[in-house]
């Protein structure tokens, strides 16, 4: 199953809905350029939660993932690992989305998305 399936967008509420699905409709057709598609994309889409720093903790031990095994899931470092889970940074937007992805379809879901995959190779 494609990932976009599983990932649904979350909007601020139902007029940003209504408002980025015609500004999608109108980009497919070509009557919208990519710029302006990604300005609605900001001002419609809610950014996804940030996980608190115990909260990525439990995830990767949850998983049973040691910090180097977890980071190469994230396309990540294990020092950023650390550094979330210790409070001083905080994950990106796409790290955070990534985390969310993590913590409800498992980890797995990530690996099987990675193109340099054997079944994924033609």
């Amino acid at each position: 199953m494609p990932i976009t399936r599983l990932l649904k967008m979350k909007y601020r509420n139902e007029v940003f809905e209504a408002l980025h699905r015609s500004a999608s409709a109108r980009h497919r057709v070509g009557a919208m350029d990519a710029q302006t598609m990604r300005n609605f994309d900001v001002a419609c889409i809610e950014k996804p939660a940030t996980s608190s720093k115990r909260k990525i903790q439990v995830l990767r031990k949850r998983n049973k993932m040691s910090r180097p095994v977890f980071a190469a899931y994230l396309n990540s470092t294990p020092s950023t690992i650390a550094q979330w889970e210790s409070g001083a940074k905080r994950p990106s937007n796409i790290a955070a989305k990534l985390l969310q992805v993590v913590e409800k379809h498992g980890p797995d879901l990530l690996r099987s998305c990675d193109p340099l995959q054997p079944e994924y190779v033609t």
